[in-house]
């Protein structure tokens, strides 16, 4: 890479989950013929083999493709490896979305990594939109176990009809199931698939036994209660300086709250600072450095 560029080390597969509950292990095609440059057309190369692309970011723009087709639910995965070193203002996204189709109300399921100044850890952000509900907002941040710019680690997303799971490396992180109280504002409509500013290498693809079931096992479960509350330092659900009641569909965990009250006792606990001022800048932004 040239200088003032900065590369992402990307590979992911997608399989489908069908309306039975079983999965069929997709085939890696061709780059053009399952996917479209989006942006950034010097940043944007296409390798030899014609499955994998070469994509940067550099000081006037990065780049991104996206897919094809339209997908309405299967199980979504990508191995990534982020940049090291100073990556303050950096986003990297894997993202699902129909907002070209949809502009007033899209659905959108996001995988959101957020740089961070030299010696800090990357931030994950998730985030689910249905039906064009940004004004309210899902959002939860997390640290890792694991320096995500060493080496490759896997995040996926499960979307059925009824729930939306977040993966790292085959552990649940989070579980968002529909919910009456939701209404429109769990994505149900069609989506591409789009991940940008990475360096793609597809030379493997899951197999359909790697594709969940559906269903968080009760140790999968223990492993992602674990999870949030070593690594959460963000949720919607406990923002006391945006919502003062949880939205209906949150389900709250006493020791989460409490830990998340401790970590950041203004955004977390009764939305005030001591003068009474709004609070503009939360500690849930930063990744904690504790083990898993």
């Amino acid at each position: 890479m040239g200088e003032g560029h900065m590369g992402f080390m990307f590979c992911f597969s997608l399989l489908l989950v069908l309306s039975s509950g079983s999965s069929r292990n997709l085939p890696i095609i061709a780059f053009e013929e399952g996917y479209t440059h989006l942006f950034g057309d010097n940043n944007l190369i296409i390798h030899e083999d014609g499955k994998s692309v070469h994509l940067s970011l550099d000081e006037r723009t990065g780049s991104g493709f996206v897919s094809h087709d339209l997908y309405l639910h299967g199980f979504f995965s990508a191995s990534i490896k982020l940049p090291a070193d100073y990556t303050a203002g950096v986003v990297v996204a894997f993202y699902m979305s129909n907002g070209d189709m949809y502009e007033k109300n899209h659905d959108e399921i996001d995988f959101e990594f957020l740089g961070n100044i030299r010696g800090k850890n990357w931030r994950v952000q998730t985030n689910v939109y249905g039906n064009g509900s940004t004004n309210i907002g899902r959002e939860e941040r997390f640290g890792l176990w694991f320096d995500p710019s060493e080496d490759f680690h896997q995040y996926s997303i499960l979307w059925t009809d009824s729930k939306i799971i977040f993966y790292v490396d085959n552990v649940p992180m989070r579980e968002v199931e529909r919910t009456e109280s939701m209404g429109g504002d769990f994505p149900s409509k069609p989506m591409n698939f789009d991940p940008i500013e990475h360096v793609t290498k597809c030379d493997i693809a899951q197999t359909s036994d790697a594709v969940p079931s559906g269903t968080i096992t009760p140790s999968q479960r223990v492993k992602m209660e674990k999870f949030r509350l070593k690594h959460m330092t963000y949720s919607y659900c406990y923002d006391r300086i945006r919502y003062k009641a949880s939205p209906p569909e949150c389900v709250i965990n006493p020791k989460q709250a409490e830990r998340l009250r401790k970590f950041d006792p203004v955004t977390f606990g009764n939305g005030r600072n001591h003068h009474g001022k709004r609070h503009h800048h939360s500690r849930g932004n930063q990744a904690e450095a504790v083990s898993f």
